[in-house]
């Protein structure tokens, strides 16, 4: 501040210091709302290639039980038990992928990080002018 500015009676100095707070605040709204659109649309990014590739993995993963499940019956298999056995496996491999999809998912950090700090250090700041 400067120092002709000292004459300022305290009800001046308040009102100034709420006009800085309220701007402040506004500001840090503004950068939690930037930051949160920014991690939801990687995560809206990340949630549709998994979706994509789940749609193309299942339409091929369809052709090869079929295949996988004739071919067992061609070989003397009854049909029951060779479609029994390939749809466990089926089971045990989309278990698996299911897993690395909600941990890739899960891997995004959605909280406004950089909002946080500054919010911190505002209110550092803010103690330190109030005092």
């Amino acid at each position: 501040m400067d120092a002709r500015n000292d004459d300022r009676s305290l009800g001046e100095l308040f009102g100034e210091l709420t006009r800085q707070m309220t701007t402040l605040v506004r500001q840090e709204v503004e950068l939690a709302r930037t930051e949160m659109t920014a991690n939801a649309s990687r995560v809206a990014r990340s949630a549709a290639m998994l979706i994509a590739g789940g749609v193309i993995a299942y339409a091929v993963v369809l052709a090869l039980v079929a295949a996988v499940i004739i071919g067992l019956a061609t070989l003397g298999m009854p049909a029951w038990l060779s479609a029994l056995l390939v749809g466990a496996v089926v089971v045990i491999v989309g278990v698996i992928l299911a897993q690395r999809g909600i941990q890739a998912v899960k891997g995004h950090d959605l909280a406004p990080r950089r909002t946080i700090e500054t919010l911190k250090e505002d209110a550092e700041l803010a103690r330190g002018r109030t005092r």
